[in-house]
């Protein structure tokens, strides 16, 4: 029987609960309600870890091998797979903000930017492991960057998109899982569809995928799924929408209007999918509502403004210009300055450009439209988070699996899991199955709830009881274990 919501969930109480990093030669979770991942029914039962692997799972018999856990009837699921993820940014090894939402894997590389260079990088993770595993794309904003330097603001010549074209490939070699483009951001904005399209080529011909922030969420939405689907067409690659929403007042309630044409998309062959966080705010920079980087352009303000966002619903994040304005709407700082909102907006940006670290966080979504899009076939739950700045970064997973959106337990637990995996293209994660990773979480689905805010980013969620990594546990009574087996996620290859 299929747990249509958690206010149908019998209580389970939680009598014993004792997690240990001793190294026995199995180690056995019973009493447990089982949801492998793929959506079907959950069923009471027990799951066998020997090293890093699921051993067997069903109805088994303890053995005198086993370090016992009791899951006293808990849920017990996949780890939860982040498809579009900056907490790599965190300092902490354990990557806190993520591990205690039941995050076992993050993909980073988001929005056309990676580390660089790659091989670096992964060596650094290599000798000095972190709690959770970790995969990434190769940025298009970083490499374009390493070529053109600072004459960036034009179209890529033939000769600069080979030597891109180069490092992409020598990255995918490396294991980079395809190319992430960040199409709103400088220096990709100034590229066309033909250089995007090169580049997908080559992450194509490697076997790699096609991730991408697109050119606009708002204002031209249809024109860039228009250039997505396109991308995924003449390069013959599947494609990912990051982050999906209709950020456009104008826009709200069309949501399934769009995934019709997405479906339309797939039945001509073209692999398009999508990822979305549970929130109606996003977290960007000040100028990312110009697409045409004309910051002095009154208009341009006040359509985003109005149309975009709200001036009580932007939030200054980070201001380093004026590091007093943090944690405030832009109508009180236009208030406090005495000032029209339009006139304020612009003189932030202005002076974001002698201090350029600043962030905004902003209402432009519609909670039915964020709904409608969880529920096509083809998305996956992301955070778009890192360990500051929104709430996101600490509790997109738990806000999903305590929030209504008509789905059972079941399929929430698919959408963060299995049908990331499916998605990514990754294997041996996001279900539990004999010979999979044993990523796993275990969970009580009457408390599970996410607590930051945006007054109180950084809180904990609660109902997260005991996270797995490779049969190790790195987080349980609300902390993380400090262990750290986490792997380096590759495309396969």
């Amino acid at each position: 029987m299929k747990i249509k919501s958690l206010s149908y969930l019998l209580f389970i109480p939680f009598l014993f609960f004792q997690c240990s990093n001793e190294k026995p030669k199995t180690i056995l979770i019973y009493n447990a309600t089982i949801m492998d991942g793929t959506g079907s029914d959950s069923y009471l039962g027990s799951v066998r870890i020997k090293d890093k692997l699921i051993l067997e799972v069903g109805d088994l018999q303890k053995l005198k091998t086993d370090s016992i856990i009791d899951g006293n009837g808990l849920i017990l699921s996949p780890g939860f797979i982040d498809s579009h993820s900056h907490h790599g940014s965190d300092t902490l090894r354990s990557k806190d903000a993520a591990l205690s939402q039941g995050i076992t894997t993050i993909i980073v590389g988001q929005d056309g930017f990676s580390e660089q260079p790659l091989n670096i990088f992964l060596d650094s993770i290599t000798k000095t492991p972190w709690s959770i595993n970790m995969g990434t794309y190769t940025g298009h904003n970083s490499i374009r960057e390493q070529v053109m330097g600072n004459d960036f603001k034009r179209v890529a010549t033939d000769s600069e998109i080979e030597e891109m074209a180069s490092i992409l490939e020598a990255e995918m070699k490396l294991g980079s899982l395809g190319l992430s483009t960040g199409l709103e951001y400088d220096s990709g904005i100034y590229s066309n569809s033909e250089e995007v399209i090169a580049l997908a080529k080559v992450a194509s011909r490697k076997g790699g995928r096609y991730i991408s922030h697109m050119r606009n969420e708002d204002k031209y939405l249809e024109q860039s799924i228009d250039e997505i689907i396109r991308i995924g067409k003449e390069a013959k690659i599947p494609v990912q929408i990051s982050h999906f929403k209709l950020a456009r007042k104008g826009l709200w309630g069309q949501a399934s209007g769009f995934l019709q044409k997405l479906d339309s998309a797939r039945t001509e062959g073209i692999d398009i999918t999508a990822d979305i966080y549970p929130y109606e705010y996003w977290q960007s920079t000040m100028t990312v509502l110009f697409p045409d980087r004309d910051f002095n352009n009154r208009a341009t303000a006040e359509y985003a403004l109005t149309e975009l966002t709200t001036p009580e619903g932007m939030i200054i994040g980070r201001f380093d210009a004026k590091p007093e304005y943090e944690n405030m709407t832009l109508d009180k700082i236009a208030e406090l300055r005495k000032e029209d909102v339009i006139t304020t907006y612009l003189v932030l940006i202005e002076m974001s450009q002698a201090h350029p670290s600043e962030s905004i966080i902003a209402k432009s979504m519609d909670l039915e439209d964020i709904v409608t899009i969880l529920n096509w076939s083809y998305t996956n739950l992301c955070s778009d988070g890192s360990p500051n700045g929104h709430p996101r970064g600490w509790g997109s997973f738990p806000r999903y699996l305590h929030m209504e959106t008509g789905q059972s337990l079941e399929t929430k637990i698919n959408k963060m899991t299995l049908q990331v995996a499916k998605n990514l293209n990754i294997d041996s994660i996001g279900i539990i199955k004999k010979g999979f990773y044993a990523d796993l979480v275990l969970f009580n689905p009457k408390t599970i709830k996410d607590n930051a805010t945006f007054s109180e980013k950084t809180l904990r969620s609660d109902g997260i009881n005991c996270v797995f990594v490779s049969g190790k546990i790195v987080y349980t009574n609300n902390a993380p274990t400090e262990v750290f087996p986490g792997r380096i996620i590759k495309k396969r290859s």
